[in-house]
């Protein structure tokens, strides 16, 4: 073989070991699109409020996002990981799920993962958040579902229950194996204070998923006086939660107590339940929240909601609902919507 096919020979065999290499590389890691569209049509009442306002909303039943998430394969069944997710408002195509809100406000992580469990840095999910939505039968919807419109948005009963985002800056979590259907999660947040300065956040939390029951506890302990918008600069909540299947209808229930250092305390109750009528699901929830503040007159707000869930295929469903809203002292809450949701 003469020098220049001898030089084509050794090309060949390094650009077959490159694809050979980035093949390899290629299957021990992966990176994934994703998200979820959801607008609705509606009128939307809050109690309180001097009258109706008609709208094309974003997440009726589940606030818009998309996101990117990835994982290498470090041997020993260990993983590096990451995951990068954006709220947004499909109604206006604005960007966040609120006016000030991060690019990647969801969530924002990196970490590791393997027989130890999973360990992230960076802006992740707040595990009371995470407890509150797996617990009652609309999820995560900031319309519809009485106990998180209750615990995390502000209403005429004046700043909302609990001081956090669904997501803590700056955070670090630790969550456990799975050891017979229990999980639990640890995280800590200095919420980007320097030296933190005694204003560190913390909270944990176990779930625990086997056959028909399940159930949860929770704790939050926020030190970080910038959070706050009730005039307190500490706050804990505590929540627990349980469900029970019972062939077609799933029960639901919760407790939250949330107390600050100003002497403000909320106590809020869910019951709710869910039951699939053909290929639906009827789904019902109330909450209702007792406030005392210190030194004045207490506050009740109830809320039921009463809705209906219909999937056109695995990543497609139109849904509609009416929640009815009282509260001491001011006018009722009267809102109804329907609209549809769709996963890629």
């Amino acid at each position: 073989m003469g020098r220049d096919g001898r030089g084509r020979w050794s090309r060949g065999v390094a650009a077959l070991s490159l694809c050979i290499t980035a093949g390899a590389a290629h299957a021990q890691s992966s990176v994934s699109l994703y998200g979820l569209a959801d607008a609705f049509a509606g009128v939307v009442r809050t109690p309180g409020a001097s009258g109706n306002t008609w709208q094309v909303g974003s997440g009726g039943f589940s606030t818009s996002y998309w996101g990117m998430s990835g994982a290498e394969d470090l041997g020993g069944g260990m993983k590096a990981i990451f995951t990068l997710e954006s709220f947004y408002r499909i109604n206006s195509g604005q960007s966040g799920a609120y006016n000030g809100q991060s690019f990647f406000g969801r969530r924002a992580f990196v970490g590791l993962s393997g027989p130890f469990g999973q360990l992230t840095l960076g802006r992740n999910d707040s595990l009371l958040f995470v407890s509150t939505l797996l617990f009652n039968p609309f999820g995560n919807s900031f319309v519809f579902s009485p106990i998180v419109v209750h615990s995390f948005l502000s209403s005429a009963m004046g700043a909302a229950s609990v001081q956090s985002d669904t997501a803590i800056d700056d955070s670090i979590v630790y969550q456990t194996p799975e050891i017979g259907g229990l999980t639990g999660s640890l995280q800590y947040s200095n919420a980007g204070v320097a030296g933190h300065a005694g204003q560190a956040n913390y909270s944990a939390n176990v779930l625990y998923f086997a056959g028909p029951f399940s159930a949860t506890a929770a704790v939050q302990s926020l030190h970080t006086a910038s959070l706050f918008l009730n005039g307190a600069t500490e706050q804990t909540a505590w929540l627990v939660g349980a469900a029970y299947r019972l062939q077609a209808v799933k029960l639901y229930l919760q407790y939250e107590r949330v107390t600050n250092n100003n002497e403000l305390t909320d106590d809020t109750v869910q019951v709710g339940a869910s039951a699939q009528v053909g290929t639906g699901s009827i789904l019902v929830s109330w909450a209702g929240t007792l406030r005392q503040p210190a030194g004045g007159t207490d506050v009740r707000w109830s809320t039921v909601v009463l809705g209906y869930d219909y999937p056109l295929s695995k990543r497609t469903d139109v849904y509609a609902a009416w929640r009815y809203d009282t509260m001491t002292s001011v006018s009722s809450g009267n809102s109804l919507g329907a609209g549809i949701r769709m996963k890629f």
